[in-house]
């Protein structure tokens, strides 16, 4: 069901499938099997997403996304109405965990596009890494 191996890939697209947790290519698969295990391939459309490498990116990035959100929100209730620090703990805290929960599997949905959009690490078709299924791991 594959089309092209050589067809134009736009990146906005692919990016907003990823951030959707679909696949980068049809759109209409689910990239993830687990919260954050990707799957091999698109059960849709076949296209093959094993040799993915996210890594440790998705981590870092929702770390500069929650950090520039958490820190200015913290500061400005701070300055503004001065609450005791137990309640400040108490709701930045959970607020914190929660939002770099809900942001991984975007994130990384997003990166794994990003390299699908730009035939990185064995996207390309036409690399030896396309070929030969990932020896490393999921």
């Amino acid at each position: 069901m594959k089309g092209d191996p050589l067809a134009r890939r736009v990146l906005w697209p692919a990016l907003a499938r990823g951030l959707l947790g679909r696949c980068p290519n049809c759109g209409r698969g689910r990239i993830f099997c687990a919260y954050l295990k990707v799957a091999n391939h698109c059960p849709i459309c076949g296209e093959m997403l094993h040799h993915h490498r996210a890594d440790d990116a998705p981590a870092y990035f929702v770390i500069l996304i929650v950090g520039h959100i958490v820190v200015p929100l913290a500061l400005a209730i701070e300055l503004a109405y001065r609450p005791a620090y137990w309640i400040q703990f108490a709701f930045w805290l959970p607020a914190t965990v929660a939002l770099a929960l809900l942001l991984l599997q975007p994130v990384k949905g997003a990166i794994v596009a990003l390299q699908w959009a730009y035939r990185m690490h064995g996207f390309d078709p036409g690399s030896d890494a396309a070929r030969e299924p990932n020896s490393l791991g999921p």
